[in-house]
């Protein structure tokens, strides 16, 4: 027993460092944007975004949708498509097994999850991205959802939101995924004849085949605050032509200066935003929304 032992009082316990439990990972977030480091579950009691600095971090589509729709009535619509591999399409790994790997990691089938309820009792049917499924890009599946989930608001006579985050084309199915760029528009070119609204709500990242498609032509197009949307990355585009590019190029608060998008909205005001939109759009009493 060394002379330190014996100074240290009998009662107070020393333990073994190998028999200290080490800290859980993953409950505290580093914001990017100041670098306060966060308590992971208040930050998504705030809807992922930053309380220090206003940061939009990404969120799933459940929790999109969980905090955007009323709590009453929900439903599902299109979870039966699933996706399949027509083009046997093979790069450093088979497609199926990055779908698989997909499906795991996320608890979703593909990268497009489609509701209907209401905002403040105004009924609408909701089609949200899941950018943590193969980077939310859009194959079959997802312009297949999209359409069924246009369909249902034309069925019903509600208006459609569409919340996107993705990169784009899903270039494991090469041709086939271009191919829903004009689906979706098709359907949506329904919507608009029969006097229905569309929102398109662009968050962090609208980019590719999605952004030229279907992001911008909603009656009204609203982006969450600097998030990234354009066809192709800054990087791209600079090592393209060579010039260096603009502060906050392809940045929403860069497009709204330009007329590319009406409105940036903090994620904590999208509900009742939305909510007073679609009841001036269709001609119902502001005020009967909260």
């Amino acid at each position: 027993m060394s002379w330190l032992e014996k100074l240290l009082p009998t009662k107070i316990q020393r333990s073994d460092p190998a028999d200290r439990r080490s800290v859980p990972e993953g409950l505290w977030i580093k914001c990017p944007s100041c670098e306060t480091v966060l308590y992971k579950t208040d930050l998504e009691q705030n809807q992922n975004v930053c309380p220090s600095c206003g940061h939009h971090h990404r969120i799933g589509a459940r929790a999109r949708l969980n905090v955007f729709l009323d709590a009453e009535g929900r439903y599902e619509l299109g979870q039966e498509v699933v996706p399949v591999d027509p083009l046997k399409f093979k790069d450093s790994r088979k497609y199926p097994e990055r779908i698989k790997e997909a499906m795991e990691n996320t608890g979703e089938t593909d990268a497009l999850v489609v509701m209907g309820g209401a905002v403040h009792g105004i009924n609408v049917v909701v089609a949200c991205f899941e950018f943590e499924f193969m980077g939310g890009s859009m194959g079959s599946v997802v312009g297949e959802r999209f359409v069924r989930a246009v369909h249902a608001a034309i069925e019903q006579k509600v208006p459609f939101i569409c919340f996107t985050a993705t990169g784009g084309a899903r270039m494991q199915e090469g041709l086939l995924s271009l191919m829903q760029m004009a689906k979706t528009n098709a359907s949506l070119t329904r919507l608009a004849k029969k006097g229905l609204p569309y929102i398109s709500v662009l968050t962090d990242p609208t980019m590719g085949g999605v952004s030229a498609g279907f992001a911008f032509v909603g009656d009204v197009v609203i982006a969450e605050p600097k998030a990234l949307i354009g066809f192709a990355g800054p990087r791209v585009i600079e090592s393209t032509v060579r010039v260096t590019l603009p502060e906050g190029f392809q940045r929403a608060e860069f497009l709204q200066q330009k007329g590319a998008i009406d409105l940036i909205c903090n994620r904590k005001d999208l509900r009742k935003t939305i909510a007073h939109t679609l009841a001036m759009l269709l001609k119902q009493p502001v005020d009967a929304v909260v």
